[in-house]
């Protein structure tokens, strides 16, 4: 919900899971680090989603960005999506249902440091 009324595109989880492992998508928790150890989308980075810097994005401003938090309530994605946006990324999205929509969905996900 907040996404759409930033202006970003979403993406479902079981429509991300089909996409991970292509080469041009880089998957962005945004949760407290606690949450980001505890459960992820595979191959997600860990970001601040205030302090991140565009060094901490790929080189490819076309390259797929997606920014995930929580759940649909929060609105720590969609302002990290914003910020990525306004580096210049073309192509921002945000998963919407956060990990909890994930976990819900019963995709695979990674956990540790």
């Amino acid at each position: 919900m907040f996404a759409l009324l930033m202006g970003l595109r979403t993406i479902s989880p079981e429509a991300l899971h089909q996409i991970i492992g292509d080469e041009r998508v880089t998957i962005v928790d945004v949760n407290a680090p606690q949450s980001w150890a505890a459960n992820r989308v595979p191959g997600a980075i860990h970001l601040d989603p205030l302090a991140y810097a565009e060094e901490d994005l790929p080189a490819d401003k076309d390259a797929i960005v997606v920014f995930y938090c929580s759940n649909f309530m929060c609105r720590k994605a969609p302002n990290a999506g914003r910020r990525a946006k306004q580096m210049g990324y073309r192509d921002v999205r945000v998963m919407s249902a956060g990990i909890t929509g994930w976990l819900n969905a019963k995709l695979p996900a990674e956990s540790g440091m």
